[in-house]
C-alpha cells in the first residue's frame, strides 16, 4: 500500500498487535486517533485526539502524507475537508484514521490491498 513501508508496517505490528482484531472505533482509539469531544453543559469545546499508543501514532504521520499524495480516493478525501474549512493537521489525522480503518480491514480480511 502506498505510504506503508517495511519501517512503517513493521512499527504497526509491533505497536498494534490487536490490528486486524478490533473493529475500526477501537483501532482508531487504540492507536489514539478518537476524537473526543470536549464539551459541558451549553460550552462548546473542540474536539482532539489523545492517549492510546503514540509510537503507532506517530508511524502513521508520514504514512498519512505520502498517501494524501498518492491513493486519488485519501486525496480527495483530504481536499474535501480543506475546502469545507478544516485546518490542513486536522485532515492529516482524518486521513490517519481512514488509512488505519484500511489496514485493519486488510489484515483481518487476509486479502492484499486493492484487491477489492
Amino acid at each position: 500500500m502506498p505510504g506503508v513501508g517495511p519501517t512503517v508496517a513493521r512499527t504497526l505490528i509491533a505497536e498494534l498487535p490487536e490490528l486486524g482484531s478490533l473493529d475500526r472505533r477501537q483501532i482508531a482509539a487504540l492507536a489514539g486517533l478518537a476524537p473526543y469531544t470536549r464539551q459541558s453543559g451549553k460550552w462548546r469545546g473542540k474536539s482532539f485526539i489523545g492517549g492510546g499508543r503514540a509510537a503507532g501514532r506517530a508511524a502513521l504521520i508520514m504514512a498519512g502524507l505520502v498517501a494524501i499524495r498518492h491513493i486519488p480516493h485519501l486525496k480527495a478525501f483530504s481536499n474535501r475537508l480543506v475546502a469545507a474549512g478544516k485546518p490542513k493537521i486536522v485532515a492529516l489525522v482524518a486521513t490517519m484514521r481512514k488509512l488505519l480503518t484500511i489496514l485493519n480491514a486488510v489484515i483481518r480480511d487476509q486479502k492484499p490491498w486493492g484487491s477489492a
